[in-house]
């Protein structure tokens, strides 16, 4: 992997220049031994790459995220139980179902045979081991505590994908009742307003403004009827891929942060990322400044990132850790940078993230079991809405055709 990256060496100007490197993490033991600091590391994708990634089509590992949770907590279980690492990938080999996890336990096992250390071989499938995986079990390695590591990151990692996993959940009600809304008018706008429109045209009824934007609706859909499913398709692919954009991320991210209920919902979810990733990396025993840079590309969002990354900045000067959230209350909740000043006054900034993480993470659980409940009106709203105007656009003529009787 190619990482772009700017250095700090005393005494010259800061250097901008290309390392190749298997990980992040092994990019800052590079520049660490050259006697330079990194302020700054952006991974380069290729042109073919980058537009795949902008439309989200990823050369995919093909292993969900709970295999590689299973993978972690059966591996610390069997090195507790004193298989060496080698044999127990074995033993993974051969009880996975998954050809491609197989395929990765065996690779994984022929590297550490060769003479590469665990953490080294986990590089090698950047795009099955995320890099906080490979950076806990490298500080579980060097501390001699590889099976505790992998233990905290398979809770860090099933944590979080819980976390997304009751997200997408509570969104699901409200998506499929949207769409089935548009279909709805769709097929009205097609079959049932022609019929009324010809009824209209020959007797001569004048129709107010309203009915008459939607018979031109009604006529576009019928006239482009075979263009209506591509441009469709279109749209939702532009759409889409605006959306995973980095700009239209950022845009769509901080629209929804002043959005009621679903923004602080948001915070308190990125909020819960941050601190669990952290609190989990610090427990292992990776260095903060290495925690802070891994951290920021797990939270991923660049306007939560960015604060990590402030963080990374601060305490890089001897700053406290909790002043960069202190200044973005905005993003990170207050109970944020107060507990984490209590944890640095304390020495126990690991364990204060730990107990923010599981505050949030329990409060978004408690609230999206509630956001169907909160979401219902809204939508109940928006159908009434749309009945309502559909339906006196409609009916209005037919009135004024009756009173003229």
């Amino acid at each position: 992997m190619l990482f772009r990256v700017i250095i700090r060496k005393e005494g010259l100007p800061d250097e901008t220049r290309t390392v190749e490197a298997p990980t992040r993490f092994a990019v800052y033991d590079q520049v660490r031994g050259e006697g330079g600091v990194v302020l700054s590391i952006k991974e380069r994708t290729g042109f073919g790459r980058m537009v795949l990634s902008r439309l989200n089509i990823t050369f995919g590992s093909g292993i969900k995220r709970q295999e590689i949770i299973r993978f972690a907590r059966n591996l610390s279980a069997m090195i507790v139980a004193g298989l060496s690492i080698s044999r127990a990938l074995s033993v993974i080999e051969r009880q996975s179902s998954n050809p491609r996890m197989k395929a990765v336990a065996t690779g994984l096992s022929e590297s550490i045979k060769k003479g590469s250390s665990f953490n080294e071989a986990l590089a090698l499938y950047p795009r099955v081991f995320p890099e906080i995986f490979v950076a806990m079990a490298r500080a579980g390695e060097e501390s001699g505590s590889l099976s505790e590591s992998l233990n905290v990151v398979a809770l860090q990692m099933g944590r979080s994908e819980e976390l997304s996993r009751k997200i997408r959940g509570a969104m699901i009600y409200p998506s499929i009742v949207i769409i089935g809304v548009l279909i709805v008018a769709i097929l009205m706008l097609i079959f049932v307003v022609p019929t009324l429109t010809n009824t209209f045209t020959s007797l001569g009824v004048q129709v107010p403004l309203a009915t008459r934007i939607i018979v031109a609706m009604s006529d576009f859909l019928v006239n482009n009827a075979v263009l209506i499913a591509p441009v469709l398709i279109l749209l939702a692919g532009v759409g889409v891929s605006f959306a995973r954009s980095r700009i239209g991320g950022k845009l769509l991210l901080l629209g929804s942060l002043h959005l009621p209920v679903i923004g602080e919902l948001i915070r308190e979810t990125y909020t819960a990322r941050a601190a669990r990733t952290l609190s989990s990396l610090l427990v292992a025993g990776v260095p903060v400044l290495n925690a802070l840079a891994i951290t920021k590309s797990v939270v991923h969002a660049e306007v939560f990132a960015n604060v990590v990354s402030e963080a990374e900045e601060h305490v890089r000067k001897g700053d406290l850790l909790s002043k960069a959230f202190s200044e973005h209350t905005g993003l990170y909740p207050i109970l944020m940078s107060d507990m984490l000043a209590v944890g640095e006054e304390t020495g126990k900034v690991a364990e204060m993230l730990k107990q923010i993480a599981e505050f949030y993470e329990d409060t978004v659980s408690e609230k999206t079991k509630d956001l169907s409940t909160i979401i219902e009106p809204v939508l109940m709203l928006i159908i009434g809405a749309f009945v309502g105007v559909f339906a006196v656009a409609m009916i209005a003529p037919i009135y004024q055709l009756s009173s003229a009787i």
